[in-house]
C-alpha cells in the first residue's frame, strides 16, 4: 500500500512540472470585500451531534458531499473543471466537492479555483508543507501570511488540508516528530487567525494505514479538537485489495471519540486484482459510509499512472468497476448540495 501513496507524490510532482511547462494563465483573482475584524469570533456550527469550529464551509444536514480529483488531459483551469465535469457525466452522479493539490510555495487561490468556482463547486485545497521547524521558527511567516490574506479574500468557505498524510515514513525528514508537526500546524493556523481567514475549514488528513499500522501512530499527530475542523484519511485497497471496512474501522475508532465531521480526502481502486474485486470494493465503500454519518464528504482519486510505477484508479477499462462507481454516485445519499456560497457573500 506505501507505493500507492508515493506514485501519487510523483503524479502530483509531475503534474506540477507539466503546469508550469503549460503555463496557466494566471487570471487576476477579483477580492471579495473584507468581511469583519481580523479578530472576529467564529461560532461552532452543530450538525447532529457534530460540529466544527466555526470555520469553512457548513457540513451537510444530511448525506455526503461527494468529490473528485482527476487528472485532466490539459493541466488548465478550463481542462481542470471539463475533466470533473466529463468524470461526472461518466460516472452518473454530479461532482459537488473540486480536490485540488498545491505545492507549498505555489499561490492560490488562483486560475483554478476562481474556475471551479464558476462551477459553483465546493472546494478542497490540498497544501503540502514544508520542514516543520522552520515553519514553527516563522522562516515563512511572510509567506503563509499571504496566502491567509489570499483565502480570505477568496470570500468562500473551502477545505484546507495543510500538510496530508504527515504520518508517512517518507515525510518524516521534513515533517520530523509528531510534536514538530503539532508546532508547525498552530503556528500556520493562528497566522490565517490573525488575518481573519475563517472561510478556511482546517483538515486533519493522516493516511489509513497510520491507524493500521500501530508502528506509524497517526493519532501522535492530532492538533487537538480546538484546531481541527474536518476529520480526514485516505484509503486504497492496494494490490492485496485490504477490505474498505476493515481499513476504515481502525481510523473511526479515533473520530468516534471527537465532535468532528469526517472527509474521506482520497480513494479509489488501482489495480485489476481477481473478477469483481474492484466492484466489491466499491460496493463495500459504499455501504460503509452510509453506516457512518460521521462521514460528510467522499473524494474519489481518479488517475492513470504508466511510468514508474503504474496504476490505473479511472473506469475506461473497467465495466464492473465503473457499474458499481454509478451505483454510488446516483445514490441519492451522496447528492449533499454545496453550501450556498459566492465572492464577496458570507464565509461563514
Amino acid at each position: 500500500m506505501k507505493w500507492v501513496r508515493s506514485s501519487t507524490a510523483l503524479l502530483m510532482g509531475a503534474t506540477l512540472a507539466l503546469t508550469a511547462c503549460q503555463g496557466e494563465t494566471p487570471a487576476p483573482l477579483t477580492p471579495a470585500p473584507s468581511t469583519g475584524s481580523p479578530t472576529a469570533p467564529v461560532k461552532p456550527r452543530p450538525v447532529g451531534g457534530l460540529e466544527t469550529t466555526g470555520r469553512g464551509p457548513e457540513m451537510p444536514a444530511q448525506g455526503a458531499w461527494l468529490g473528485a480529483w482527476v487528472k485532466p488531459t490539459w493541466q488548465t483551469p478550463d481542462g481542470r473543471v471539463g475533466a470533473l465535469t466529463a468524470f461526472g457525466e461518466q460516472t452518473g452522479g454530479k461532482v459537488t466537492l473540486a480536490h485540488m493539490f498545491h505545492e507549498w510555495e505555489e499561490d492560490f487561490p488562483g486560475p483554478t479555483e476562481n474556475a471551479f468556482q464558476a462551477a459553483q463547486m465546493l472546494q478542497m485545497i490540498s497544501w503540502s508543507g514544508a520542514d516543520t521547524r522552520s515553519i514553527a521558527d516563522g522562516v515563512y511567516d511572510q509567506m503563509i501570511r499571504q496566502r491567509a490574506k489570499a483565502i480570505k479574500d477568496f470570500g468562500v468557505p473551502v477545505l484546507l488540508r495543510w500538510r496530508w498524510e504527515m504520518d508517512r515514513p517518507n515525510l518524516r525528514q521534513s515533517v520530523r516528530s509528531p510534536e514538530d508537526y503539532v508546532a508547525a500546524w498552530k503556528h500556520i493556523r493562528a497566522i490565517f487567525t490573525e488575518e481573519g481567514a475563517t472561510n478556511a475549514g482546517w483538515v486533519w488528513c493522516p493516511h489509513v494505514l497510520g491507524f493500521v499500522d500501530s508502528g506509524r501512530n497517526a493519532a501522535a499527530y492530532y492538533p487537538g479538537d480546538d484546531q481541527v475542523d474536518w476529520l480526514c484519511t485516505d484509503v486504497y485497497p492496494g494490490k492485496n485489495y485490504d477490505g474498505f471496512a476493515e481499513q476504515m474501522d481502525t481510523f473511526m475508532a479515533f473520530a468516534r471519540q471527537r465532535p468532528r465531521p469526517v472527509v474521506i480526502g482520497e480513494f479509489g481502486v488501482t489495480h485489476d486484482g481477481g473478477p469483481g474485486q474492484r466492484a466489491a470494493w466499491l460496493r463495500e465503500a459504499r455501504t460503509y459510509i452510509k453506516r457512518h454519518p460521521q462521514i460528510k464528504a467522499v473524494v474519489y482519486f481518479s488517475a492513470k499512472q504508466t511510468k514508474g510505477t503504474e496504476y490505473d484508479s479511472t473506469f475506461d477499462d473497467d465495466p464492473e468497476g465503473l457499474a458499481a462507481y454509478r451505483e454510488l454516485a446516483r445514490d441519492p445519499y451522496f447528492s449533499a448540495p454545496a453550501p450556498t456560497a459566492t465572492p464577496g457573500g458570507p464565509v461563514n
